[in-house]
């Protein structure tokens, strides 16, 4: 990286996620980043921002109409944009700025579907520049360890995974929620989220997807499901009696989110409360998967979302013994009076609980021998400090990393590809082939990440 100029950034997209990047841009990372302007489809909500930023940082930032988005990367000679806004804009918003002459970082999942990921890899052949999608779940200690106890040999040679993921009813709750809900919107839980998790088993292994079969559905959240149930919904979770319904959402409860949606809703129409059990809702919030890797290893993957406790449990089998990670992120749900369910503050009390305590473990048995602890050694800030080392990378530059935790175009392809052959999968009953040519990608070449 260039130190003698600091490198100048648009923020495209400014809901929720957004903050994280521009307060690294601004604060810790100032010296060789420069935050040049917002822009987003509503300006109530960048004008929150422009005042977070002007109150925090003592600073004045542009904004600028998506529309111009083209021409303005041009005339203000932007460097890099980072994109944070609804999964099915990624595209079109990667292509133009690729095509504008700026290399992108966008969060994850790279996009919905194939049709849009050929096009982005069709815009980065063309221009030569680079897309980073950002997989912070690489960077949390508990997965590098996991990655440097599977390197090291200590299994031997993998031959599956069991890879169980519980989004509880705070976290899981809330896609069913928001924009989320519709397939279009999102791709469903199997791409946007479940990318993640693909990901870090694709790294994990150093390895590509080769068949996908899925099985699932809406099961628990949705107007039928509450029907059968007995549950009779309220209109809205901001005028209903959180009490009664710990499901609603009253964005009366949270300043920051009142600010950010509600108080903007008048733009756009959008509501960032909607009920999860009324409305249309086209995702699935059961989902199991299996998965057969180039190199021979099989995964075995589920999903639910409406789980009293959040984390995930990693099994790795191999020729000498097996790998055990258990992550308990928030041991129970117990909404306080008063409070928001989508606050995760609430369940403090529950994360001491002595049944289920928050943290992780890492556990190595090979054969013939006794089960021993793995040390995970964790940094400071979310996710073990896996956050910082992310946005550090991405705005000073990767250096030698023995883990390969930047992830590069290709990984983001390879992300997702599960997950869109997996809704594939739903709709046919079959398993499905993984074709590098469906998503205009060749997943074994070798991909060197300059950012």
């Amino acid at each position: 990286m260039n130190n003698h100029k600091r490198i100048r950034y648009v923020l495209i997209g400014t809901g929720n996620r957004c903050e994280m990047y521009l307060t690294a841009i601004l604060g810790d990372h100032a010296d060789v980043a420069e935050l040049v302007a917002l822009s987003d489809t509503n300006p109530g909500r960048t004008e929150y921002y422009l005042d977070v930023i002007e109150q925090t940082f003592g600073e004045q930032v542009d904004v600028f109409d998506p529309e111009i988005l083209a021409q303005y990367i041009r005339e203000q000679k932007i460097d890099r944009a980072i994109i944070t806004s609804p999964d099915y804009t990624h595209a079109d918003l990667i292509c133009t700025c690729l095509e504008a002459g700026a290399d992108v970082i966008v969060e994850k999942p790279l996009t919905v579907d194939s049709e849009s990921t050929r096009r982005i890899a069709q815009a980065v052949e063309r221009t030569g520049r680079e897309v980073i999608v950002t997989f912070n779940y690489r960077y949390s200690p508990r997965n590098t360890a996991l990655k440097k106890a599977i390197a090291d040999g200590l299994v031997g040679e993998v031959t599956s995974v069991d890879f169980s993921w519980m989004l509880d009813t705070v976290h899981g709750a809330d896609y069913f929620r928001r924009w989320h809900r519709l397939k279009e919107n999102s791709g469903g839980l199997l791409v946007h989220k479940s990318s993640h998790h693909f990901d870090l088993v694709n790294w994990w292994l150093d390895d590509s997807p080769s068949s996908v079969y899925a099985a699932g559905g809406l099961k628990f959240y949705g107007a039928k499901n509450a029907e059968d149930r007995g549950i009779i919904p309220s209109d809205r979770g901001t005028h209903a009696n959180s009490e009664s319904e710990p499901f609603d959402l009253d964005l009366h409860t949270d300043e920051r989110l009142e600010h950010l949606y509600l108080d903007n809703e008048h733009f756009d129409g959008y509501r960032r409360d909607q009920g999860v059990f009324q409305g249309e809702i086209s995702i699935e919030d059961n989902l199991a998967v299996i998965v057969q890797y180039e190199d021979g290893p099989v995964l075995n993957y589920s999903l639910n979302a409406h789980s009293p406790w959040e984390g995930y449990s990693v099994a790795v089998n191999g020729t000498k013994g097996r790998l055990e990670l258990n992550v308990v992120e928030r041991a129970a749900v117990l909404p306080a009076s008063g409070a928001s369910p989508v606050d995760p503050s609430v369940s403090d009390d529950a994360q001491n609980s002595a049944v289920r305590c928050k943290g992780d473990r890492l556990v190595l048995q090979r054969h013939w021998e006794s089960a021993v602890e793995l040390e995970i050694i964790n940094g400071k800030g979310s996710h073990g400090g896996g956050d910082a080392l992310l946005l550090t990378e991405l705005l000073r530059g990767a250096d030698e990393d023995q883990y390969s935790r930047q992830a590069g175009f290709r990984d983001g392809v390879r992300a997702i590809a599960i997950g869109v052959c997996a809704n594939d999968s739903l709709i046919t009953g079959t398993s499905q082939r993984v074709s590098e040519a469906e998503f205009g990608v060749d997943f074994k070449r070798v991909e060197k990440v300059k950012l």
